[in-house]
Parts: structure tokens; sequence; C-alpha cells
């Protein structure tokens, strides 16, 4: 069963290559920490804000039946 125990050391030695050329690397595309933060805060917000109107709109609705 070489082929298979070739295989399985092949896997295992690509999968170290990935994870060395991957190591220290982050996934912010160009954005500084704190940036990413206050844009994920910013999309967070306004999800809140529409979630709040749906909320209030269905509240209404059912006082109008």
């Amino acid at each position: 069963m070489t082929r298979g125990n070739q295989r399985e050391q092949a896997r295992a030695k690509n999968l170290k290559k990935q994870q060395e050329k991957n190591k220290g690397k982050s996934n912010l595309n160009g954005q500084t920490l704190t940036k990413k933060k206050e844009s994920d805060a910013a999309i967070m917000r306004a999800k809140q804000e529409a979630a709040a109107a749906k909320k209030a709109a269905e509240a209404a609705a059912g006082a109008k039946k």
C-alpha cells in the first residue's frame, strides 16, 4: 500500500506548505484593524435600525387590525 502512504504524505506536506504560506496574513484587504471594526459596527447599526423599523411597522400594522 505504498501509493496510499505516498498520497497521505503528499497531502500532509502540501497542508504544511499552505499553512506556512498563509502564516501571518490577515484578510483585512488593506484596511487597518480599527477601520475594519468601525466599518463592521456601521454595518451592524444599519441592520439593527432596519430590523427595528420592520418591527415597528409590523406593530403598527397589528394595531390597525
